[in-house]
């Protein structure tokens, strides 16, 4: 039964549910019925897909700097819990959701921004689309991304443990690491070397979320270690992934970011903040991520 605020799209191969609160993907079925998507059950982690807009995770005192003025952002942003998006379209295989700023926004984000959300299906893949445009006169300042959440294991017969992340390339790069709060602390830890799987085990988030930023692969896959593939997620568009769980949670995030969390050394200046993106005015910037069942 769908929600008031539930929108469905689907074709021959999946049926996709979508949040009119927040534009969170609530559901991926296959033509089986095999649900994909973490079920959000709230006394372990209570989110499905977070869209992250203007800010990816925690600002430092929970406020930046801009232009002298102090202004102050929830964690990852203002599209998360918003019940007030606006349907620009919806068709069988295609939503889009749109949110305008106003002048409550620009109390805690002082730019005139437009952003549209789409969520586009094409055989079994389903394509999240960006788009950011700059109404004001200046420069406008923001990071955007995704949260996904994906049910794992997929059934009751397997375990946690019986799957892996496959990466497109072989990597070598460091974990970055971060505090209780959610902000860099600095330190970052050897993590790859010259490998391409990441073994899950629910022990792995202990210390929260792996914070990578300098991978070669744009694409990361869900695999069960005997029965194969069982979904991607491509992400050409971004330059940040992170990788994250609850430690009693049966589920793992995939998320493409541009942009990332405060580093506990930040001035709050907006314009240095780490991986924020700039927009000129009557300009518009588009970012996709791709997820896949296979």
């Amino acid at each position: 039964m769908l929600k008031p605020s539930e929108f469905t799209i689907n074709n021959e191969h999946l049926t996709v549910i979508i949040q009119g609160t927040g534009a969170e993907i609530s559901s991926i079925k296959d033509s089986n019925s095999q649900e994909y998507i973490w079920q959000a059950d709230p006394k372990i982690w209570g989110s499905h897909a977070p869209v992250l807009f203007p800010i990816i995770g925690a600002l430092k005192n929970g406020s930046f700097s801009y232009k002298g003025k102090q202004y102050s952002v929830p964690k990852h942003g203002l599209i998360r819990y918003n019940e007030n998006l606006k349907v620009l379209k919806h068709s069988t295989s295609e939503l889009k959701l749109h949110y305008t700023f106003n002048d409550e926004t620009l109390k805690d984000y002082p730019f005139k921004f437009e952003f549209i959300i789409g969520f586009s299906l094409k055989n079994k893949s389903l394509e999240v689309q960006h788009q950011v445009l700059n109404h004001g006169d200046d420069q406008m300042l923001f990071s955007l991304g995704g949260h996904p959440a994906f049910k794992c294991p997929l059934t009751d017969q397997d375990n946690y443990q019986d799957y892996v992340l496959k990466f497109k390339h072989k990597e070598t790069c460091k974990r970055h690491m971060i505090d209780e709060n959610g902000l860099q602390n600095g330190e970052s830890i050897p993590f790859f070397n010259d490998e391409d799987t990441i073994e899950l085990k629910h022990s792995l988030f202990r210390d929260d979320a792996l914070i990578f930023k300098n991978l070669k692969s744009r694409l990361v896959s869900l695999e069960h270690k005997t029965k194969g593939k069982v979904l991607s997620v491509a992400f050409k568009d971004f330059n940040y992934l992170g990788i994250w769980a609850k430690t009693n949670g049966n589920f793992v995030c995939i998320e493409p970011w541009l942009g990332i969390t405060d580093h506990i050394d930040t001035s709050g200046d907006f314009t240095k903040k780490e991986g924020v993106l700039t927009l000129g005015p009557g300009e518009n910037f588009n970012a996709s991520f791709t997820i896949e069942i296979h």
